[in-house]
């Protein structure tokens, strides 16, 4: 993804007015040179509660700037309430923008992003237990190295058209279980979906993690509804569940999809609209807190007062519950909330609901849980 400024002119005046917090264009020195970084804070931090922070990563010959519109989280932080870095790369010799995650003469970006928790995590109140990445292309791929070399900061990681670099898979040695989501086109022309010499392809790159977080081999696989018949690709979604500590593993096939995100305000290629990448990439993350990850947790008790059926269903969802809970979300595939309760105490019956995957995410006594209902 190259130089889309052009393009992104044409929507920032309306998209500007959209976000509610505060953006600033901030700087940190790392060994000499000054790093560049956009940071957004929601409207509603008072520096009181701690929020979670996300790194949000260009592709190679791209920018902060441009990864901010096309990459979009900040509506979602304006409600889902955590913060939200946007760096830049370094300039190669070709004087492209890239993230380095695979030359050890250059730059330390690896070093850098790890100083860049710490600085945030000083000058705003952080739960350093909920601390993700995500990037598109060059930026998926440094997404995963953060995986592998700083899971002791690192909780969860999503990448878009990005995989690794196939001779890095073997010495991939995370701390603890990293749980990950992989987002990618069949057809993509710059990353291709099955490898060439120096990429791993996406389907290794899946059972490296799901091994490293010791899921289930034998994933569920829903085809996501094709909203969008004029987009050309269709998606299809692999959940990989029940690993080390809750640890999962999510992948977003976009059959005949590009080297492109799903869901961006404009299209560079073929462009999946049945869902929107930065939502489902948020859902993903929020289940997540490293301090259960590094841990044995004990059993989850939400698993066994709620109980949904039938699952797979024709139209009508039963939910049961057991006893009173906090709060209960209803999440489409797409990652929106289409219903939200509080203090359910009884139990549930949702009609006439349209085909598709969803999930119940209930909240207990500071727990929450995830579960997943099909409707065909």
């Amino acid at each position: 993804m190259k130089h889309l400024l052009l393009l992104l002119s044409l929507f920032l005046s309306n998209i500007l007015s959209a976000q509610t917090g505060t953006q600033s264009n901030l700087t940190l020195e790392h060994n000499g040179i000054n790093r560049e970084y956009i940071l957004y804070v929601p409207q509603a931090y008072d520096g009181q509660t701690e929020y979670p922070l996300l790194l949000n990563l260009h592709g190679y010959g791209s920018s902060m700037l441009e990864q901010i519109f096309y990459g979009e989280f900040r509506d979602i932080a304006d409600t889902a309430n955590f913060i939200m870095a946007v760096p830049n790369g370094t300039l190669d010799p070709t004087g492209e923008r890239y993230w380095n995650f695979f030359v050890p003469a250059g730059a330390d970006d690896l070093g850098f992003l790890s100083d860049l928790i710490d600085e945030i995590s000083t000058n705003y109140e952080i739960n350093t237990n909920r601390v993700y990445s995500t990037g598109m292309s060059n930026g998926g791929f440094m997404s995963y190295y953060l995986a592998c070399n700083l899971s002791d900061k690192i909780t969860a990681i999503a990448s878009v058209t990005g995989t690794m670099d196939a001779s890095q898979l073997a010495g991939c040695t995370p701390t603890k279980p990293v749980p990950t989501m992989s987002i990618h086109g069949t057809d993509d022309a710059v990353v291709p979906y099955n490898g060439n010499i120096t990429f791993a392809s996406v389907p290794n790159v899946v059972d490296h993690w799901v091994a490293q977080t010791n899921t289930n081999t034998s994933p569920v696989v829903t085809q996501l509804p094709d909203i969008d018949p004029t987009d050309n690709c269709t998606a299809e979604h692999y959940l990989y569940e029940n690993g080390t500590n809750g640890a999962t593993v999510e992948h977003y096939k976009i059959v005949d999809g590009g080297h492109t995100w799903p869901g961006a305000i404009f299209d560079i290629g073929v462009t999946n609209h049945d869902f929107d990448a930065s939502t489902v990439i948020w859902r993903f993350f929020s289940q997540f807190n490293s301090a259960e990850l590094l841990s044995a947790k004990e059993e989850n008790q939400l698993d066994k007062i709620v109980n949904i059926y039938p699952n797979p269903s024709n139209g009508t969802i039963n939910i049961d519950i057991n006893q009173s809970i906090d709060q209960l979300e209803i999440i489409s595939a797409q990652g929106q909330i289409l219903r939200s309760l509080n203090n359910v105490d009884k139990s549930l019956t949702f009609t006439s609901v349209k085909p598709g995957i969803y999930f119940v995410k209930i909240h207990s006594k500071g727990k929450v849980t995830t579960q997943k209902a099909i409707v065909r």
